[in-house]
């Protein structure tokens, strides 16, 4: 359904995508993580038609973005980070615009219009005016915009930013549902977003792609890094050292928690195929220090996405 091949964009001096490609199967969701800065809209933007890219080839229900972008536009629906809502036109009123500068004919506007109201569950905001309406009914208006003349792809550029929690439930239920016959993509900086809705991921830093999986994959690839999470008391000036000097210990970062005076919170990475829990335990406590709880852990999304990002080290 959807082809990236080799996407740049140049701006100036400064190159924003260097290389991208990925692609996605009809029906799925694919979660498109990047930090803020990362590449991600200038690739939606792209994918979009909005902006040409400088080299690379995009490929969207067997049209070439480049060489038929009318034809791109038809089976695309994009909801930007910031919505293009026209404020003091009614519900109705502009999805019925949406619908002619998409080009749906005269006889499937009614019909088109009436699916996207009960799709997105605003029928009953239909002849609000926009402006009068919450942030989260504004994000389902913009999202029924995207699908108001059916479209098979649906790209939507960081849907829940600013959304309350409730709100962001609603709209991933939302995003959720939209799927199966349709391809969707998230651009999303937001990690439960990911996990919570997507079938696969694609995570982008600096402008590149880093790697692409679903999450379990990607999970997978971080099984090396279970560990242990130790609640301990005493002083602890001298247990970071101590640590990373047993067999297998890959990384030490040691959290204060700060109602609790000496009282701090210990995650260990282990390298694969190691499991040094006894050793880590007698360590602590030839230390002087006292164990409170001491429990294995388990990489999460996080931890996959902060390891292909950063290039710090995170043990301190």
């Amino acid at each position: 359904m959807i082809e990236v091949e080799n996407l740049s964009k140049i701006y100036g001096a400064t190159q924003a995508i260097k290389d991208i490609s990925f692609s996605v199967e009809k029906g799925t969701i694919l979660g498109f993580l990047g930090a803020n800065g990362a590449g991600k809209t200038t690739t939606m933007r792209i994918l979009s038609g909005y902006i040409p890219a400088t080299t690379g080839k995009v490929t969207i229900a067997g049209f070439e973005v480049h060489e038929n972008p009318m034809a791109v536009r038809e089976r695309i629906g994009y909801l930007p980070e910031n919505p293009p809502l026209y404020t003091d036109m009614t519900v109705r009123e502009y999805l019925s615009f949406v619908t002619k500068i998409k080009g749906v004919s005269r006889t499937q506007r009614g019909e088109k219009i009436k699916k996207a109201l009960q799709c997105c569950q605003i029928e009953d905001r239909a002849d609000t005016i926009i402006r009068k309406l919450s942030k989260g009914y504004r994000q389902r208006v913009g999202i029924a915009q995207a699908i108001v003349h059916d479209p098979p792809v649906i790209i939507l550029d960081e849907p829940t930013v600013g959304l309350d929690p409730r709100q962001i439930i609603e709209v991933r239920n939302l995003i959720k549902s939209l799927a199966g016959e349709r391809t969707v993509i998230l651009s999303t900086h937001i990690l439960p977003e990911v996990s919570m809705t997507c079938d696969l991921v694609t995570i982008i830093n600096k402008g590149m792609v880093v790697t692409t999986g679903t999450p379990d994959e990607l999970l997978q690839q971080m099984q090396g890094n279970a560990g242990y999470e130790i609640e301990v008391e005493g002083d602890i000036s001298n247990l970071v050292i101590k640590l990373k000097q047993i067999l297998g210990v890959k990384t030490v970062k040691i959290t204060e928690i700060s109602e609790r005076k000496n009282r701090f919170l210990i995650n260990i990475s282990l390298d694969k195929n190691y499991d040094m829990g006894k050793d880590i335990a007698s360590t602590i406590v030839y230390e002087g220090i006292g164990i409170y709880e001491m429990k294995r852990s388990h990489p999460s999304l996080e931890d996959v996405f902060l390891q292909l990002t950063t290039n710090e080290n995170l043990t301190e």
